[in-house]
């Protein structure tokens, strides 16, 4: 069976909220700035493959060469997060904005624009005194003072307001730019007058700033990052004693954890993905194997999904690699565009606890789960929604028209098998390197960005070096963009533990009946919400390390509780009509989304009977351990 080579209209940022068709270039003086992004990338994989061969080859690790990653690692997040404002590609919510009347949709982007200005403004100078303190810190391994590091982060700062100060004068829309600061001048000075009222309410100040007003500037479009840093920046300033400073010092852990080297450079991996076919090759060897049984194209899809997300570690990377190859063939079929969609999405969703998962990653860093167990979990959990999800496709295609569909011979088979095996082995290799504790997530990414880009270039056509340097560029932009929500969202997790409610949601859980089931019942709820609206990522940071204590405290095992949080913000993500996924997977698909929203309400009910048994059966998260 052939499948067809369409690419897909456009390609989509890494699990970006807003989908765009192309990256926007909006200042020719950012070329510098995208030369030093790019090249700080190869510098940080440069001497995380250096400490691998050192430390495994030579038995000689490099003392310096953490540090050296570290300095390279968050000076490519500031700058990537500055050229992400420059693309326009930071990760924003844009289902509210269209309901609005159009006017009032440009009052509110207007404002939204001349906020984050405000905001970027207020934090320049705290970060500027934050890398002068940071000054009279020595590293010990280089001894340079750690204000080469932390300068990176008045420095993406000074670039972001700049960029977006540009981007509000642009607009030439005066009026509504003098509104909004008169009105947000009047707002503080207010709020700064009722200071002493707002610090007597105590922790009600939360819903206030880090609810209400997080989730105003929300549906108003604001970037999720800046949604985050205004709501701590106003609870800080108007409803605690803590000082601006030290928010600045979270974004900045935040943002600069070891552990997340890897995100970056799996996101490279899953652009080399892109540009060789190697997922494509993994597509066709599927469509080889089962292409010729009823419902076997809706094997083929989710089975694709599984296996090329243990590759990518990116949802839009999955499915934009999946979609063109095989939609074709399951139209011809009878399957219609809106059915496929639906799958598409929910497949999506099962393949997120795939490793190499970049929600997984994050979640090991912030609640301090081993990302070993993590990985080895992942897929007993994805091969559960695997299940559940073929059942019901094989339900669905009872009537699916087979006439003229042959078996391929056991010659194409083979030829096809031999093509993707180089392929096959990448997400095989990254699970047991990184589950058999033979190196860390961060080595293991490296040495598979350099697996893949060799099979690329001998197996899969190469990538023209031209592309390289743009893939470089765009892997820094979106790693700056995932980084920076994380930063800010570290910052917001702190402002809510200081606050003592995580002391107080723990003494209110732990007081329900119930035990662990209703607490495991409360957080399928607030995840399968907050995968609705904010993404993973964000809900991760937010919560994790308030989640995680409690569930330890009643019994429950720290990799079951971490795949019951990350399939149910999963479903949320792909659910109608807020879940950003969902619209994602129909903007690749080139389908109306009124149309597939329909058709994916069986395969979610699938999905979230696959997340109770999950919940239910700790087995199936632990057995593999």
């Amino acid at each position: 069976m052939q499948l067809t080579d369409t690419q897909p209209e456009g390609e989509l940022a890494l699990g970006g909220i807003e989908a765009m068709t192309e990256p926007k270039r909006a200042e020719r003086w950012m070329r510098p700035v995208e030369i030093a992004a790019a090249g700080l990338l190869v510098v940080m994989m440069v001497t995380v493959l250096a400490n691998v061969f050192f430390r495994y080859v030579l038995s000689k690790p490099l003392i310096w060469g953490d540090e050296v990653a570290s300095i390279s690692f968050i000076w490519m997040a500031m700058l990537g997060a500055a050229l992400a404002v420059d693309r326009h590609e930071h990760m924003k919510l844009t289902v509210f904005l269209p309901l609005l009347p159009e006017r009032l949709a440009r009052v509110v982007e207007v404002a939204g624009q001349v906020l984050v200005c405000v905001l970027l403004l207020r934090l320049l100078p705290v970060a500027v005194e934050y890398a002068y303190e940071e000054s009279y810190v020595t590293s010990p391994a280089l001894g340079l003072p750690m204000s080469w590091r932390a300068s990176a982060l008045p420095a993406g700062i000074g670039l972001m307001a700049a960029l977006s100060l540009l981007s509000v004068l642009r607009t030439r829309e005066w009026r509504i730019i003098a509104g909004t600061v008169v009105l947000a001048g009047a707002l503080i000075a207010l709020l700064w007058f009722a200071r002493p009222t707002l610090l007597s309410i105590g922790n009600w100040n939360l819903p206030i700033w880090l609810g209400l007003l997080v989730a105003v500037l929300l549906c108003g479009g604001v970037p999720i990052a800046f949604c985050f840093a205004l709501g701590t920046l106003a609870y800080l300033t108007f409803a605690s004693h803590a000082p601006i400073f030290v928010m600045m010092g979270r974004i900045d852990e935040g943002m600069s954890s070891l552990i997340l080297l890897s995100v970056p450079v799996f996101v490279l991996l899953g652009c080399i993905l892109d540009a060789t076919g190697m997922g494509k090759a993994i597509v066709n060897f599927l469509a080889s194997l089962l292409g010729h049984v009823k419902a076997g194209m809706s094997y083929v899809l989710l089975g694709s999904m599984f296996l090329v997300s243990g590759i990518s570690g990116s949802k839009v990377s999955d499915m934009a690699t999946v979609a063109p190859a095989l939609f074709p063939e399951m139209r011809r079929r009878g399957h219609s565009p809106s059915e496929m969609t639906a799958l598409l999405a929910t497949g999506a969703a099962m393949a997120d606890t795939v490793p190499p998962s970049i929600v997984l990653i994050v979640l090991g860093s912030v609640a301090g789960v081993s990302i070993a167990g993590l990985f080895t979990s992942g897929f007993a959990i994805a091969m559960v929604l695997l299940v559940v999800l073929a059942v019901l496709a094989r339900w669905k295609a009872r009537k699916e028209d087979m006439s003229g569909v042959t078996r391929v011979t056991p010659a194409l088979i083979l030829k096809a098998g031999v093509i993707a095996a180089p392929a096959l082995v990448l997400p095989f290799m990254i699970r047991s390197l990184v589950g058999g504790g033979v190196a860390t997530a961060t080595e293991v990414s490296a040495i598979a960005v350099v697996y893949a880009f060799l099979i690329g270039v001998v197996l899969y056509g190469g990538i023209p070096l031209r592309k390289l340097g743009t893939m470089l560029v765009e892997t820094a932009a979106m790693s700056g963009a995932i980084l920076l929500i994380l930063g800010a969202a570290s910052a917001m997790a702190w402002a809510l533990t200081q606050s003592g409610f995580a002391r107080d949601l723990m003494g209110f859980v732990t007081g329900l009946p119930g035990g662990w089931v209703v607490f495991m019942l409360a957080s399928i709820v607030i995840f399968l919400v907050l995968g609705c609206v904010l993404e993973g990522l964000p809900a991760i940071v937010l919560l994790a390390p308030i989640m995680f204590p409690i569930a330890r405290g009643l019994g429950i095992h720290d990799i079951h509780y971490a795949m019951v949080i990350v399939t149910a913000m999963n479903i949320g993500l792909m659910a109608p009509p807020i879940g950003i996924g969902f619209y994602i997977a129909c903007k690749i698909a080139n389908v109306p989304a009124d149309q597939v929203m329909r058709r994916i309400w069986p395969y979610l009910a699938a999905l979230l009977i696959g997340l109770l048994a999950i919940a239910a059966v700790p087995w199936f998260s632990t057995a593999l351990l």
